[in-house]
């Protein structure tokens, strides 16, 4: 296979958008999941009408929608609808929009802004802030446990994504980050908080699609190859983005976000990072052969992520 062009610019998440648009499969997958996320947050007169707002203003806000994408189109890859697999690729992307919040709060990254608006404790206040992030963790899983069938396929989509989100994978990739504030440390460290933080929620997208889907032993290993290689791709490309947008004074995050971090464009240089994120994305794609045509959008989606950075 071809390796994946990557290219710098400060439109990344614009031009991902954009070619979502430009496929009607993946167009029409964006709309049911914006229209999703929209009905579970419209809650019931219970809960507090700051809390409401604070949630909608971090989870409706228009965004690639990335993973519950890959949550769908695994699923679809492994012979179930699209439809069957809203319910997860929903989860997943509460549990994202949970992290975001937490990460942009002052004690952890400290963002002022997110999706081109107010970090949410910017607009609602950090303590709001929190709760918005609590509710949506518990939200996800109450949808996991009630939408997903059968029972047992449900039981083990809630195990994928509780170990994906706990302290050896999301939570211990966002603590060690959070200690290494230098631009020293070695690829191992970085890649290891890396695929702990980005990629560990990638592949968890990957295996729910797969449960969904009834996949068989060999396809969840391409699944989960492919989603090793992507979601280092993810992290490396989301690294050169902040990277230049910080040398540009524009947002990707909050500028100087990454200012003396370790990242991958400090540690082994712009270059050698895009280098990277070729060979990820060509390794991902190469891994779906098992898979085949029905591993096509999966293929474009990889792409994709290569076309942001």
């Amino acid at each position: 296979m071809k390796s994946a062009s990557v290219t710098i610019s400060p439109t990344g998440q614009a031009s991902v958008q954009a070619s979502v648009r430009g496929n009607d499969s993946l167009a029409h997958k964006r709309a049911l999941i914006e229209s999703s996320l929209d009905k579970y947050t419209r809650f019931s007169p219970g809960c507090p009408e700051s809390l409401r707002e604070a949630i909608r203003h971090s989870l409706l806000p228009p965004g690639k929608r990335l993973r519950p994408m890959l949550v769908m189109l695994a699923a679809e890859a492994c012979g179930a609808t699209a439809d069957a697999a809203l319910p997860a690729a929903c989860a997943v992307e509460m549990i994202h929009t949970y992290s975001l919040i937490h990460d942009d709060l002052p004690a952890m990254d400290n963002d002022d802004m997110r999706r081109g608006k107010p970090a949410c404790h910017k607009k609602f206040g950090e303590a709001t802030a929190i709760l918005a992030g609590d509710a949506l963790l518990s939200l996800a899983f109450e949808i996991l446990a009630r939408e997903v069938t059968p029972a047992e396929v449900a039981m083990q989509c809630v195990v994928t994504l509780t170990h994906a989100a706990g302290p050896t994978q999301l939570v211990g990739g966002q603590c060690d980050d959070l200690s290494e504030h230098l631009a020293t440390g070695s690829r191992d460290l970085l890649e290891s908080i890396h695929n702990r933080k980005t990629g560990a929620l990638f592949l968890a997208c990957l295996r729910l699609g797969g449960l969904i889907g009834g996949a068989t032993e060999e396809q969840h290993r391409a699944l989960q190859t492919y989603g090793e290689k992507l979601g280092l791709a993810f992290q490396i490309t989301d690294d050169l983005l902040d990277f230049h947008g910080d040398r540009r004074g524009s947002a990707h995050g909050s500028a100087n976000s990454d200012a003396g971090k370790l990242t991958f464009p400090n540690l082994i240089g712009v270059e050698q990072s895009k280098e990277a994120v070729s060979s990820l994305v060509t390794a991902a794609c190469n891994a779906l052969a098992p898979l085949g045509n029905a591993a096509r959008s999966l293929n474009a989606l990889a792409c994709f992520v290569s076309d942001r950075a």
